[in-house]
């Protein structure tokens, strides 16, 4: 069953869409629409490339117009775009608060869409990708496999490995046991629908940024069907042995790709230390651990954001800085200029 969601951006009084949005639909090859915005900078004739954002599980767009806003203000045209399963884009399930996916495959069936679809028909290049936990690990898995068409990657906290699990090994093997029993389209033991970025801020994972966290779940209250809520077994299921297959030296070492990864200190959602490991052997590639920093860096607060931001600059040709961010940066005509 594929069960879709209405095309559109939506705002609400703390998160403003940026202004110059083009909100569309990219087939996939199995025929699955994904949701797929872009954005060019205003007063700017010839932009500096193209950068596809590509987010992680249980995010839709709506969360990224402050960071869609930073990149169109640095004079990128910007790409967001929603997995399958995820906030604007076709479901896989009924009941649409089940993250559900029977195999990481199918995510690089969006990826590569996306890419054919949108980057290379409407888009100027160079192309760089700014992306996060699962989508960094995608990203990672189509880059070791071949896909060039990136001049460099930001990766910010993919997802190699679940943090704080003793017994990964015993977690992975319940998932594919409860999976052969038919169940995989059940929530996980103890999961809901609640949506993860909506629970109370002081038991959040997420961000140590009141703000921005009460943004996001904002979104979510006034938008409901953009919430996702705890995953399927089917889901942990593929994410564990997505995840056995991508970390590893080898996959590591085929990425020839440029590639900056960024990681959260005081991150409970992914292992920094799997992260660290794992960009020891890119052959392009360094990581950074930000102390302090939790799981979403784009969602954290100013401080932080602001070295994520000047790592980037750093690292993207053709990037100029903006100066200091300021607090909660407005996403309206003026912020997207």
């Amino acid at each position: 069953m594929v069960e879709r969601v209405a095309v559109e951006l939506f705002a609400t009084p703390d998160n403003a869409v940026p202004t110059g949005a083009v909100v569309t639909t990219v087939p996939t090859m199995d025929g699955v629409n994904l949701r797929v915005a872009r954005w060019a900078p205003r007063g700017r004739k010839r932009p500096r490339g193209t950068v596809l954002i590509l987010q992680g599980r249980a995010e839709f767009i709506e969360k990224y117009f402050e960071t869609v806003a930073d990149l169109t203000r640095r004079g990128f045209v910007v790409v967001a775009f929603d997995w399958r399963g995820q906030g604007g884009s076709d479901h896989q399930l009924a009941n649409h608060r089940k993250g559900h996916i029977s195999s990481f495959k199918r995510y690089r069936r969006d990826l590569d869409a996306v890419i054919h679809e949108m980057l290379l028909v409407h888009c100027p290049a160079p192309y760089f990708a700014l992306a996060h936990s699962m989508g960094a690990a995608i990203l990672f898995e189509a880059l070791s496999s071949g896909e060039n068409r990136f001049e460099r990657t930001v990766a910010l906290a993919p997802m190699l490995a679940i943090a704080r699990i003793k017994h990964p090994g015993v977690v992975r093997t319940l998932a594919e046991w409860l999976g052969g029993l038919g169940l995989s389209r059940w929530f996980i033991p103890g999961g809901g629908a609640t949506p993860l970025g909506t629970k109370p801020f002081l038991d959040n994972r997420l961000t140590s940024d009141p703000v921005r966290y009460a943004r996001n779940a904002g979104v979510v209250a006034a938008v409901p069907e953009l919430g996702l809520g705890d995953p399927t077994i089917g889901w942990v299921r593929a994410a564990f042995r997505f995840m056995a297959g991508l970390n590893t030296r080898k996959k590591a070492e085929a990425i020839t790709a440029q590639v900056l990864v960024i990681a959260g200190g005081a991150d409970p959602v992914v292992s920094t230390a799997a992260i660290e490991r794992f960009s020891l052997y890119l052959k392009s590639g360094h990581a950074i651990v930000l102390p302090g920093a939790r799981h979403e860096l784009l969602m954290e607060r100013d401080d932080i954001r602001e070295t994520v931001w000047a790592a980037f600059d750093a690292f993207v040709p053709g990037s100029e800085g903006t100066g200091p961010l300021s607090s909660q940066a407005d996403n309206s005509d003026s912020a997207a200029a």
